[in-house]
């Protein structure tokens, strides 16, 4: 099914190109990664007087939503441009409050759609064996291998913090817990990340109690991931794509090579099935649909991102070139509010297709 956006909706994200275009993202994200909020704190300013926050904010409480879709077209851009910050989570941390009761919305909806405050909240973790994170995000993963202790000892397993985006530069910090929602008191020293500019933070909980667990939330925390993933790899597509045109051996363009235009064509496909599936689930929020369209967006995202650094080579490997902001991005999304096996078990739970 073909879902096109309306006029508006697509001068809305020709304006959001604009803006973010002249802001010079990849400086702004290198800078936020380094703990320098700054110029990030102003390029979010500059999103929320465009109305991006306000979306997931009832009008009732000075925002202009709540509009699903036009906030999957919007974190489309803001994948597409890589811009760092706890977007997914001050919209995660929006839809929560928007659920309880009317003093705290009143108190502390306003400030997210104005942009004034900026929210992180901790996903919430399944009923049984603590999460997977992030690679490099504190816990035994793939970037840094298994952890030794001495042999014959024994460690009991003690509950880590929860980890949350950009907790030192947030000023609403939430914990998903298993009795609601609750305003964590502090935070602790940030860690590193696949993404260098997603600095995760381990929130201490407790806290006041502020809001329920809401499926809803996490629907909106999931759409938003999934369309900021699908920006990240049409980004990721894009730069591949002139960088293939530029690039020349044996006289020619290696993009003119057929396994190099078979790539390239089999990310574009992955990334073009996602949008209609995002799209989908920004016009229905059923669980279900929503799960469908992270897994389909985030796994085509990181495919996009494997083909973007084979194509590119040795240079796709360097740290101080721009591709690799959304390489990182790609990986770290694909995990970020559900993993791809958790979305796949949701969409083959549900049994109901209705579109």
């Amino acid at each position: 099914m073909r879902f096109r956006l309306d006029v508006e909706q697509r001068a809305f994200a020709a304006s959001l190109d604009a803006l973010l275009t002249a802001a010079d993202t990849p400086r702004v994200a290198r800078a936020w990664g380094r703990g320098e909020p700054a110029a990030g704190r102003a390029l979010w300013s500059r999103l929320a007087e465009a109305g991006v926050f306000a979306l997931a904010v009832p009008e009732a409480y000075e925002g202009l939503g709540p509009r699903p879709v036009e906030l999957a077209v919007a974190f489309v851009e803001l994948g597409r441009h890589a811009v760092p910050g706890p977007l997914v989570e001050t919209v995660t941390a929006a839809v929560l409050l928007a659920g309880s009761g009317p003093g705290t919305a009143e108190r502390l909806l306003p400030a997210l759609a104005s942009g004034e405050t900026l929210a992180t909240v901790t996903p919430p973790g399944p009923a049984g064996p603590p999460p997977a994170r992030e690679a490099g995000a504190g816990v035994p993963g793939p970037a840094e291998g298994p952890r030794r202790r001495p042999v014959g000892t024994h460690t009991p397993h003690l509950p880590e913090a929860p980890l949350a985006l950009d907790g030192d530069t947030a000023t609403l910090r939430l914990t998903w817990e298993r009795d609601g929602v609750r305003r964590s008191p502090g935070h602790g020293p940030a860690r590193p990340s696949l993404d260098p500019a997603r600095r995760l933070t381990p929130l201490t909980p407790g806290g006041e109690l502020l809001a329920a667990p809401s499926p809803t939330a996490l629907a909106w925390a999931r759409l938003a991931t999934a369309a900021q993933a699908l920006g990240v790899g049409l980004a990721l597509l894009d730069r591949t794509v002139a960088h293939v045109g530029r690039r020349h051996q044996f006289g020619v363009p290696v993009g003119s090579f057929q396994a190099v235009k078979h790539r390239l064509a089999d990310a574009k496909i992955a990334l073009e099935f996602a949008r209609p599936l995002l799209f989908g689930a920004a016009l229905t929020l059923r669980p279900a649909d929503v799960a469908a369209a992270k897994a389909a967006a985030c796994e085509a995202a990181y495919a996009t991102a494997r083909t973007a650094l084979q194509l590119h080579g040795a240079i796709g490997y360097t740290a101080e070139y721009d591709l690799s902001l959304w390489l990182g991005k790609a990986r770290a999304l694909r995990t970020a509010w559900g993993s791809p096996q958790e979305c796949r078990a949701l969409v083959v739970s549900a049994r109901d297709r209705r579109w």
